[in-house]
C-alpha cells in the first residue's frame, strides 16, 4: 500500500461521502489518495464518483499497512461516538494517528501523531486540534464496552444485530464461544444464537458498533443481467462485496438485517434480491430494493430454516434469475408470504 509521500486519507463509513466531507477536503487540502474501509462506505464512495480504493478490512488494519503521511476521516453520529471510535482505532494501531472527526469539527492527534499534518488539516477545514492518549486493547480481555450508543439503536457484533441499546454504554462479556450482555442492552435472543453459530467470538478483536449503517437511500443502479450466478448471504450482509462476482445475477439474503443491507447495496448495483425475513428487522438501513426483487415474510418457522431450504435450490452454475425465483418460492409455499414483489 505504499504510495510514496502522497497524503493518504482513510475514510470510515458512508457519512463523510454523504455529507460532502471528502469532497470538501479534496477541494481545500489538494489531491490525495483515498482508501475506503467498510461495506456501506464503499457503496457511498462508488455513488460519489470520486476516485477511491476500497478494501473490506477495519480502519486500523488499513492504517497499519500504510507508510508516509496518512490520516483517518470519520463522521460519528454524535461527538462522543466519533471520539470513541478514533480512540479505539488508535489503540489498536499502536502508534500515532491523526483523526479528522467531522461531527464536532475536531482533528485529534492520538498518541503523539503528526502535529504538523493535524494543524494543516485543521486550518483547511476550520477545525480545532486536540491531543489524546488511546490505550491499547486488553490482550485476552473478556469484557467489551460499546460506548456512544443512543437508547433504542441496534447493537452489532461482527455484523450481527444482538439487541437494542438501553444506555449510552453497552457492556458485553464473553461466555464460552459466544457473547452475553452485562448491561445496557435489551437482548435479541435470535441474534445471539446467530452470532454463536458463526463461530468463536473474541471481544478484544470483534467489530462492535451501534446505530444505523447508513441514513441515505442508495442511488439506483443499472439494469440487472438476468442470467448468471446467485450469491447466498446467510446472516452476513457485511460480506456482500466479498462474495459478489462479475457474473452475479441476484442475491439470496437470509435474515432481516441481512436483507435490509443487501437490498441497499444491491439497489446501488442494480442486482435483484430474494430476501427471507421473519419480522424482526432492526432498522439497519432504509428499505430500498431494485427491480426484480422479492421479500418473503416467514409465517411458519424461522428465516434461518426457510432460507436454508431455498439456498439448497441455488444451482452451482448459471441460471435465469426470474425462473429460479419462481421455483424457489414454490419450495416454501405455505411457510412464507410475499411482503414485497418487484418482479
Amino acid at each position: 500500500m505504499d504510495a510514496g509521500d502522497m497524503l493518504t486519507m482513510v475514510v470510515h463509513g458512508p457519512g463523510p461521502f454523504d455529507c460532502g466531507d471528502v469532497e470538501r477536503l479534496l477541494s481545500s487540502a489538494g489531491d490525495m489518495r483515498i482508501i475506503v474501509a467498510g461495506v456501506m462506505g464503499r457503496t457511498a464512495a462508488e455513488e460519489s464518483g470520486l476516485p477511491c480504493e476500497c478494501c473490506g478490512v477495519p480502519p486500523s488494519e488499513v492504517l497499519a499497512r500504510l507508510d508516509g503521511p496518512v490520516f483517518l476521516l470519520n463522521r460519528g453520529k454524535t461527538p462522543v461516538s466519533g471520539r470513541v471510535f478514533g480512540e479505539v482505532v488508535a489503540g489498536r494501531l499502536g502508534r500515532g494517528l491523526v483523526h479528522v472527526e467531522c461531527t464536532p469539527g475536531i482533528v485529534y492527534c492520538w498518541n503523539g501523531g503528526d502535529t504538523a499534518l493535524a494543524a494543516h488539516l485543521a486550518a483547511n477545514l476550520g477545525y480545532t486540534v486536540e491531543r489524546g492518549r488511546a490505550p491499547p486493547p486488553v490482550v485476552g480481555g473478556h469484557v467489551r464496552e460499546v460506548r456512544g450508543c443512543a437508547p433504542g439503536e441496534p447493537v452489532f457484533v461482527n455484523g450481527t444485530v444482538i439487541g437494542e441499546a438501553t444506555a449510552e454504554t453497552v457492556v458485553l462479556r464473553e461466555k464460552g464461544d459466544t457473547v452475553e450482555a452485562v448491561s445496557g442492552l435489551r437482548v435479541k435472543p435470535h441474534g445471539l444464537e446467530k452470532l454463536a453459530r458463526s463461530g468463536s467470538v473474541s471481544l478484544a478483536r470483534a467489530w462492535c458498533k451501534s446505530g444505523q449503517i447508513r441514513q441515505r437511500p442508495p442511488a439506483q443502479g443499472g439494469k440487472a443481467r438476468g442470467k448468471g450466478c446467485v450469491v447466498v448471504l446467510d446472516h452476513c450482509g457485511h460480506r456482500f462485496y466479498d462474495l459478489l462476482a462479475p457474473d452475479t445475477c441476484g442475491v439470496l439474503a437470509i435474515g432481516d438485517d441481512t436483507t435490509a443491507v443487501a437490498g441497499h447495496i444491491a439497489g446501488h448495483l442494480g442486482i435483484p434480491v430474494l430476501g427471507v425475513t421473519d419480522g424482526d428487522r432492526d432498522g439497519v438501513v432504509g428499505g430500498t430494493f431494485p427491480a426484480g426483487s422479492v421479500v418473503l415474510a416467514v409465517t411458519r418457522g424461522r428465516d434461518d430454516e426457510v432460507g436454508l431450504d431455498i439456498a439448497r435450490t441455488v444451482p452451482d452454475g448459471e441460471t435465469w434469475w426470474g425462473e429460479w425465483v419462481d421455483g424457489a418460492l414454490g419450495t416454501v409455499e405455505g411457510r412464507a408470504e410475499i411482503a414485497l414483489d418487484l418482479r
